[in-house]
């Protein structure tokens, strides 16, 4: 971690880009990371993800596997050329053996305690609770 971004992490909140096509996972998954002071921007495909990755600094991504369009395997290896550093945190209910390289396996149905301990892994020194 560079100064700036030790800078930039002690003074807001982490932004969490969470990517699933699912509105129940999705809400679910952006409650608990709100919960834990996240900022949460939330896409409900690859595609609209990759849009919105100018627009704000992101410190962590959860991408599900099944997606429709670009899937989750298409979608992290782009999210790793355009963001590298970036932690990406597979979340899918597919079989952990089937998932693709990635700092952080969030098995489904997801928990806020996995979310807490992702954040605690990723992010430990945020601003926010």
């Amino acid at each position: 971690m560079t100064t700036s971004d030790a800078v930039r992490a002690a003074t807001r909140c982490p932004t969490v880009l969470v990517v699933d096509d699912d509105p129940d996972q999705l809400g679910l998954i952006t409650t608990f990371l709100n919960r834990e002071g996240c900022t949460v921007i939330a896409a409900a495909s690859g595609e609209h993800a990759l849009s919105l990755l100018s627009d704000v600094p992101v410190d962590l991504i959860i991408v599900d596997l099944l997606l429709p369009g670009v899937d989750g395997w298409q979608l992290a290896v782009e999210l790793r050329k355009r963001l590298p550093g970036c932690p990406v945190a597979i979340s899918s209910v597919l079989d952990v053996e089937d998932y693709p390289s990635a700092e952080e396996l969030l098995p489904k149905p997801v928990t806020r305690a996995q979310i807490a301990a992702l954040l605690s892994r990723r992010i430990p020194d945020r601003a926010c609770p």
